[in-house]
């Protein structure tokens, strides 16, 4: 099972959270590092991951046709103030 470490950028629909996932890969010819940003619907039972958040999300069955991944757990709690 695959494990990747990223940032939530949308929360807005019902039990799934929208995570922005930021990789280096080098350049074949000129040995340059790119960042490569790709994103993942993952599953948020009782939507307790929020915007902002930094999440641990991991691969499981398919939930739906794009959901295939789930969130662990928390790395780091955004700093955004709630209101």
């Amino acid at each position: 099972m695959r494990k990747l470490k990223g940032k939530i950028v949308s929360d807005k629909m019902e039990k799934t959270a929208v995570v922005e996932v930021q990789t280096w890969k080098k350049h074949s010819r000129y040995l340059k590092y790119l960042k490569t940003t790709k994103r993942f619907k993952a599953h948020n039972e009782n939507n307790e991951y929020k915007t902002g958040d930094e999440v641990i999300i991991q691969e499981t069955k398919p939930f739906s046709k794009e959901k295939k991944w789930k969130i662990i757990g928390l790395d780091k709690k955004s700093e955004q103030k709630s209101e």
